[in-house]
């Protein structure tokens, strides 16, 4: 078997294909990458589908050994990967060989990689995915819903190194992920609710993103929103639902959020704006303002149509 052994897992490494759809119903989220355009790019320069399996590395510290000649792609936070001690180009793909070994350091921009292999990493699926969810205890190496450990080893299948041409992408699809955030939020029927003041206050003021923040939402602190009310019967969360919860700081939810909440809403956060946000790190400063929901939708099925979604 083909294998790429982990020494060293870092802070938070998780198995990711596209993620679950259509089980909301059942309790189970989505999941999947939650920079889904690092993670397509990952795939796509090494001439992937989109919904092979790949390896979010959040915050770095990880090693790994290459037990197997292979082909890679790195994209999304810079890391500082390097293989044998060598720094690797960000948003590239690139030839491995067999007992080289590859690491990632502190993110220096940005919080999180993806690493793609060609072919995908063999992982079980579960439900109709091999990606990880620590709460729900699903996808994974060991189908367990646990990051990747020491000792683990991902599985790919055997494919041709020999004659490959490494593959970067241009300047001007690279995102830096240090520049000002603002994101762009589609107004949902709640936000009528909500006074003209607190509208205001939300779209006037910066917010900072809180250190509680991880896959399953970003916690923002800053002005306090008042609510239109402390709390309504529980509803499904879509993804990108910006929740105001009682103390004023609204918290946008992602890939691992609980599939059913009950805090009122001022919108969705545009889908194309969500990879920014889930590279931004604690401290960041984040803005809202208004988007025109045909125009976010356009080019977001121009995004979906391009990677194949």
């Amino acid at each position: 078997m083909n294998t790429i052994k982990i020494n060293k897992p870092g802070q938070l490494s998780l198995i990711q294909d596209f993620g679950r759809f259509g089980l909301s119903q059942h309790g189970i989220t989505q999941g999947g990458p939650v920079d889904d355009y690092a993670y397509s790019w990952a795939n796509y320069l090494l001439g992937n589908t989109v919904n092979l399996a790949t390896l979010e590395i959040t915050l770095g510290q990880a090693e790994f050994q290459v037990q197997n000649d292979c082909l890679l792609a790195i994209c999304g936070g810079d890391l500082q990967a390097k293989l044998d001690g060598v720094a690797i180009d960000n948003w590239s793909s690139f030839a491995a060989y067999k007992g080289q070994m590859l690491t990632f350091g502190l993110p220096i921009n940005g919080l999180r990689s993806y690493l793609a292999i060609k072919g995908g990493f063999i992982t079980p699926a579960q439900l109709g995915s091999c990606s990880t969810v620590v709460r729900d205890k699903l996808g994974g190496v060991h189908s367990d819903g646990l990051p990747l450990s020491s000792d683990d080893e991902l599985h790919f299948h055997l494919h041709e190194v020999k004659n490959f041409k490494p593959v970067s992408l241009t300047f001007r699809f690279k995102p830096d992920y240090n520049l000002p955030l603002n994101l762009r939020v589609i107004e949902g029927y709640q936000c009528d609710d909500f006074s003209a003041e607190a509208k205001h206050s939300f779209y006037s003021n910066k917010f900072t993103v809180d250190q509680n923040s991880d896959r399953m939402g970003y916690r923002l602190s800053g002005t306090m929103i008042s609510t239109p009310y402390n709390g309504i019967l529980s509803e499904g969360i879509a993804l990108g639902a910006v929740q105001v919860p009682s103390d004023g700081q609204p918290i946008i939810l992602l890939n691992d959020r609980q599939t059913i909440g009950g805090y009122p809403k001022l919108g969705c956060v545009a889908r194309i704006d969500l990879p920014r946000l889930a590279q931004a790190k604690p401290g960041q400063q984040v803005q809202f303002t208004r988007g025109d929901r045909l125009g976010l939708q356009d080019v977001w099925c121009q995004w979906a149509n391009f990677f194949g979604y």
